[in-house]
């Protein structure tokens, strides 16, 4: 397998900081990895813009998922300041397939958008 460019490999660093529990609290670091424009569609089905999910992420009283363990991260760069994300996680048995734009800005690449989708077996996953 080749290595990733320096785009994607940037968009999957960014993402596995998302990942982290200890940055999933901290507004101030969440700011910085998350576009002005952010949306997600989390495993719900719920519509989330940014404002809404650094809210309920750094609630102190919010439920906590646990660890999340990322596999099967692939990225495309599919423009020159966009590069597609796409992964499954794991928490405490619930596994979801995602999808992650990254957009290069000013600021560096930050997260645009991103979908969950929850499954139970994926009789299709790559071995």
């Amino acid at each position: 397998m080749t290595d990733p460019s320096p785009a994607v490999a940037a968009a999957i660093e960014g993402e596995l900081r998302l990942l982290d529990p200890v940055v999933r609290t901290s507004a101030d670091v969440l700011v910085t990895l998350l576009h002005p424009d952010f949306r997600e569609i989390g495993t719900s089905g719920r519509l989330w813009e940014r404002d809404t999910i650094i809210a309920m992420l750094t609630d102190p009283g919010a439920p906590r998922p646990g660890p999340l363990t990322a596999s099967r991260m692939r990225g495309d760069q599919l423009a020159p300041d966009l590069v597609h994300l796409t992964f499954d996680t794991e928490s405490k048995g619930l596994r979801s397939h995602r999808s992650s734009l990254w957009r290069l800005t000013g600021s560096g690449w930050l997260l645009y958008f991103h979908q969950a989708t929850p499954f139970i077996d994926d009789p299709f996953a790559e071995v």
